[in-house]
């Protein structure tokens, strides 16, 4: 494929950003069921943050086009073949993962309305419905704001500026995948597709490390390519869930309960790979410390913020603690990941538990370097529940930089999860 080309040319309008409503991760698929089984009544309003200031999209994406492309995704439904992959499909080994109710009113989806407005430089985007239809905007609507970005930069360039601009790009790609063929029993994935610099680039991407890889590819996070290059769709849950579940709990001591109350609704839809802990919501290490002991038989825990090996160990002692065998157990790291920091996690990790990795941003979007002022460096876009039933939504973490909520509900969630000092680190992607 001649990317530089059809980059080129898209003024032809022959490639939309979004172009299936299943260009979304797997996990948005399986907590949807989750949420259309257990709470379909919730009313959300999720929202775009941009935690790079810097980078102030309202006056480098033009309002028309970017309405354009979220107009495009509205009118979009799942395709025949789309639907007979989903409903037939082997998924972490089981058949029929989704279930016929669910199929039948997402073959009949399209999107909700979404309100957009210019504050300050940026672009305030906000989708407000039943919790089920909205949260399904949340990675077309991040995959197109950072597509839209990186053709104001591409837009400037010629055909030969852009051909050389992409053979680096692919060089420094294939120059991380040769150095990762190098790690004895490496498993990673693509988790690469909410902040890509554009679909056509992540599919090269996948291609590259099917090739380049082998067995040590164990497939993508994106449906629509999972389907498409015949590899795994990989996910399980993310911090939606917890948040929204706690965000409706009427008391403290609710609250407290909602995030184990999450893992005991997905406990009765799920087994094996997909009983995966993510604990950093409210803070990994008080989360540990009062989960039901249920919870340490799962398969394995996801490690999304803070220090990648300190919550690694955590999980370890954790499960020591619980006489689980750690060699046993699954760690996926997953939070702004390079080859640097997946050579040195795989080393001190080897023959301690068993490590997987989920490569995103950096994967799907490493052009540092590569353009005039740096213009195309990934930066930190998330679009995130913000309320649920009227009620403000929270996220600690266990990076303080990623917290989010109003400052008196924060303080509240730090009080009932037992928060304290947190290390603070750079937020990249």
């Amino acid at each position: 494929m001649d990317i530089a080309t059809r980059v080129y040319n898209h003024k032809w309008k022959i490639d939309p950003i979004v172009r299936s409503l299943i260009d979304t991760d797997f996990y948005k698929l399986l907590m949807c069921q989750s949420v259309f089984r257990n709470k379909p009544d919730t009313r959300v309003a999720f929202s775009l943050i941009n935690r790079s200031k810097t980078v102030r999209l309202a006056e480098l994406i033009d309002e028309g086009e970017l309405r354009e492309q979220l107009d495009h995704i509205r009118s979009l439904s799942l395709s025949r073949g789309e639907s007979t992959w989903l409903r037939g499909n082997t998924f972490y080994g089981k058949r029929q993962m989704f279930r016929p109710d669910f199929m039948e009113w997402f073959e009949n989806l399209r999107l909700p309305p979404y309100h957009l407005e210019k504050i300050d430089g940026q672009y305030e985007l906000t989708f407000e419905g039943s919790w089920p239809e909205v949260m399904l905007w949340e990675i077309p609507a991040l995959a197109v704001l950072m597509e839209l970005r990186g053709r104001a930069v591409l837009n400037e360039m010629g055909r030969f500026e852009l051909q050389v601009l992409y053979a680096r790009a692919m060089t420094q790609m294939w120059e991380k995948v040769q150095r990762l063929r190098t790690i004895d029993g490496l498993k990673i994935a693509d988790f690469g597709t909410r902040r890509r610099h554009s679909f056509l680039w992540q599919d090269w991407c996948v291609q590259a490390m099917m090739e380049g890889l082998g067995d040590k590819f164990t497939g993508t996070s994106n449906c629509l390519i999972a389907m498409k290059r015949e590899v795994e769709a990989i996910g399980t849950n993310a911090h939606e869930l917890p948040m929204v579940y706690a965000a409706l709990a009427e008391t403290d001591a609710e609250l407290a309960q909602a995030p184990y109350q999450v893992l005991a609704d997905w406990h009765e839809e799920h087994s094996g790979n997909l009983r995966i802990i993510l604990p950093d919501t409210y803070g990994t290490e008080g989360f540990l410390k009062r989960a039901p002991d249920w919870l340490a038989g799962w398969t394995g825990i996801r490690i999304d913020s803070g220090d990648p090996a300190s919550g690694a160990e955590t999980a370890i002692r954790w499960w020591q603690d619980r006489g689980e065998d750690p060699t046993q157990k699954l760690v996926i790291f997953s939070d702004g990941l390079d080859v640097d920091q997946i050579e040195a996690l795989s080393a001190q990790f080897a023959g301690r538990v068993r490590v997987s990795f989920g490569w995103g941003t950096l994967l799907t979007n490493d052009f540092r370097g590569l353009a005039p002022d740096d213009a195309l460096a990934p930066f930190s876009l998330v679009c995130k529940a913000v309320s649920a039933n009227g009620r403000p939504t929270v996220k600690l973490s266990d990076n303080p930089e990623k917290a989010m909520g109003p400052k008196a509900e924060i303080e509240r969630y730090k009080r009932v999860f037992g928060v304290g000092e947190q290390e603070r680190r750079e937020v990249v992607v």
